[in-house]
């Protein structure tokens, strides 16, 4: 489904991606974990067209999308909720959706799509009319994923949905996360709890200082001992 090849991202001189190369197949939750500072929110941004790559190729359902513009990447099928959940504050909860949904022609898969959220996070439903900067920031999250959501994806992009959040509430995004993996919609989840991504995920891939240093699935990665000890051992 997501294919990049050799991907090089830069900032001036500074190079934060060293030609990585990751798969994401249809209908799986992958992962890429590793340190701050390791290349994985630039990687998410890259392949969603925030970035432009320096070299190397980015394929989506078999099209080069390298060079395409966000917007169309949206429309295409991928959405992105972004690191520190970045909700319009002023903007309603409502309002919010319906900006995720900008790209959407239809206005009954709006209320479609609508519905499906408020049933994955009822909270929202309840909180419609509030203003998203008033939300607590596991509110925000899921107003985050459900914007994201709101949009159609085939493909999800989900950077640090754990990030501050308590430990009961971690819990509840990544069994949201699966839910919506099992109802058809594909993952790449960026995170730096790696017991909870790596026990969730499919397969994984662990960034070091822009390059790929291993990959396998969710549990040879659980029990690699280079990842227990340089992610695992401090949780």
């Amino acid at each position: 489904m997501l294919k990049l090849e050799q991907v090089e991202t830069t900032y001036g001189h500074i190079r934060a991606l060293k030609g990585i190369s990751i798969e994401v197949n249809k209908g799986e939750i992958v992962t890429l974990i590793g340190a701050n500072g390791a290349g994985k929110t630039t990687t998410l941004s890259t392949i969603i067209g925030i970035i432009r790559p320096k070299s190397g190729k980015i394929f989506f359902n078999g099209k080069d999308i390298t060079r395409t513009p966000s917007a169309k990447i949206v429309a295409s099928g991928i959405a992105l909720s972004p690191e520190g959940r970045r909700v319009f504050p002023k903007l309603t909860v409502m309002e919010n959706l319906e900006m995720g949904a900008y790209s959407l022609r239809d206005q009954s898969t709006f209320s479609e799509n609508l519905e499906k959220m408020f049933g994955l996070f009822p909270v929202l439903k309840e909180r419609q009319k509030q203003m998203a900067g008033t939300l607590s920031g596991g509110e925000q999250q899921m107003l985050s994923i459900a914007r994201a959501m709101m949009a159609n994806p085939t493909l999800l992009l989900l950077d640090e949905p754990s990030l501050g959040l308590a430990p009961m509430l971690v819990k509840s995004i990544f069994a949201t996360i699966d839910e919506i993996n099992k109802k058809g919609v594909t993952v790449l989840l960026v995170e730096q709890n790696a017991k909870a991504a790596l026990s969730l995920a499919h397969r994984g891939y662990v960034l070091e200082t822009g390059n790929v240093i291993l990959e396998g699935t969710g549990k040879e990665l659980l029990d690699n001992e280079l990842v227990k000890k340089a992610y695992l051992e401090l949780l």
